[in-house]
């Protein structure tokens, strides 16, 4: 077998893992936009580095952008394959995909008008919205734990990891030479004690392993003081300080683990009064297919809805849908707190909240999610003291707050306790993807300490032949 890497290569967007297998086949591994650094997202959104006619099948891991974002300009420019994934994958794609059509037809149109003033040719979307739902035409839903036969010599099967509602680790089995060999992809791993979701379980022993490594060189902040540091941030923004709590979140999966924390909150009589706003209309769908799935929450999750048998709901709730609202939100002198998408603050409606906002010294501005360091949230991360929006400086006066323990990724100690179900000497290879290089290096050599033999790094437009 070949692996070629076509994303999330040296950086944390963009997955796309390319496997030709030894009877010819072609096995797209998720088909993710590549988000932030715009010089050089955009090309590369633009050009595959592979024929999408030439893709027998893709099996995609999860719902987020980075790694759906591009399947409907896959379609559009050919693949006719099936594409595989979990029922609550394909329910969060089937809002995602169209609103990420929105964006790009957004973006194209506001880029036009730059560059009729500079006399220069228009460009097209990535895709449109007529893209995006007929590209859901090709999903096909498989269960956890069911094995399914793509071909006489390949089989798959889906393992929860924890990151999102309906994430799964692929488990490949490939007849080669006579021989069986497993190729894991373990795509996004999420806690091991998330709040919300079950926890990533453990898979088979596997001969090579693509492993995301986002958090290669980081620990995460305990658990237990995150319900301790939001209330407190609440009450010293909205409470002593009358002012707004600007929160970017990621429609998907962020969103509703913040909404569940305030709910946990509400109910235990810690939630100051002050109205909390959902301000993204794909964070209000999103949350309504939460609603649907249930089931795939964890024992803890369970438990707490047998007394609040909706935990995406309290009285200080509201969802913004219309323009309008949203706009009132910035005008408004009330103390209050804001969500909004997206989470590292590079498209959406949080943008203007951000602007708005952002120039108060009463205001604080609370990141809960990793941030690619080129974006907006990554600068606000890094301490920028003057950050830029849509081409305008604004001044940081407003508090920046960053909890890390909501973020979706496991750190590199949760990695390495997820890896803990294999033996070392038994992996043939390991191959690091997702994450920038320097957590990359990092954390090869805690991989390596710890005794994996072969650990790769490829970059962008590389194959490693097994």
């Amino acid at each position: 077998m070949k692996i070629g890497f076509y994303g999330a290569a040296m950086q944390v967007t963009g997955s796309k893992h390319l496997l030709l297998t030894e009877s010819g086949k072609r096995i797209l591994l998720d088909c993710g936009l590549f988000q932030g650094r715009r010089k050089t997202s955009g090309p590369l959104n633009r050009h595959w580095g592979f024929e999408p006619s030439t893709i027998d099948c893709l099996i995609l891991s999860h719902a987020h952008i980075d790694h759906s974002g591009l399947i409907p300009k896959l379609v559009k420019d050919g693949f006719r394959g099936k594409i595989y994934c979990t029922e609550a994958t394909y329910d969060l794609c089937s809002i995602m995909l169209p609103d990420s059509a929105y964006i790009q037809e957004s973006d194209a149109e506001h880029e036009n008008k730059r560059r009729k003033l500079a006399d220069k040719k228009p460009i097209e979307p990535l895709y449109n919205s007529e893209d995006a739902y007929a590209s859901l035409a090709y999903f096909e839903k498989v269960p956890y734990h069911q094995m399914v036969e793509l071909y006489k010599d390949v089989r798959f099967t889906f393992y929860e990891n924890g990151h999102l509602l309906g994430s799964a680790t692929t488990v490949l089995e490939l007849d080669e030479h006579g021989k069986t060999r497993r190729l894991t992809y373990t795509s996004d791993i999420g806690r091991c004690k998330p709040n919300m979701l079950r926890e990533p379980e453990a898979f088979p022993q596997s001969d090579i392993i693509i492993c995301e490594s986002t958090y290669g060189n980081r620990l995460h902040d305990e658990d237990e003081y995150t319900i301790q540091d939001l209330v407190q941030i609440v009450r010293e923004t909205c409470v002593e300080n009358k002012g707004k709590l600007i929160i970017p979140a990621f429609s998907v999966g962020r969103t509703q683990e913040i909404i569940y924390a305030l709910d946990f909150l509400y109910n235990a009589q810690k939630l100051p009064p002050i109205h909390v706003y959902v301000d993204s209309p794909l964070s209000t769908r999103s949350t309504f297919i939460y609603k649907q799935h249930l089931d795939l929450f964890n024992e803890r999750m369970q438990t707490y809805l047998k007394s609040d048998p909706d935990p995406f709901s309290f009285p200080y709730l509201h969802f913004i849908e219309s323009v309008e609202e949203s706009k009132k939100l910035n005008t408004s002198k009330d103390p209050c707190i804001i969500i909004s998408a997206s989470g590292m603050m590079e498209a959406g409606r949080i943008r203007h909240h951000v602007a708005n906002h952002i120039g108060n010294a009463k205001n604080t501005l609370l990141i809960v999610g990793y941030c690619e360091p080129s974006t907006l949230g990554g600068k606000l991360i890094a301490g920028h003291k003057i950050v830029k929006i849509s081409g305008i400086e604004h001044k940081v006066r407003a508090r920046i707050e960053y909890i890390r323990t909501y973020s979706g990724h496991g750190d590199y100690r949760e990695i390495i306790n997820y890896l803990d179900c294999q033996t070392k000497s038994k992996v043939e290879a390991m191959i690091l993807v997702h994450g920038e290089y320097a957590a990359q290096l990092e954390f090869k050599t805690r991989l390596r300490r710890l005794g994996y033999k072969r650990i790769e790094i490829p970059e962008q437009g590389d194959w490693i032949d097994f």
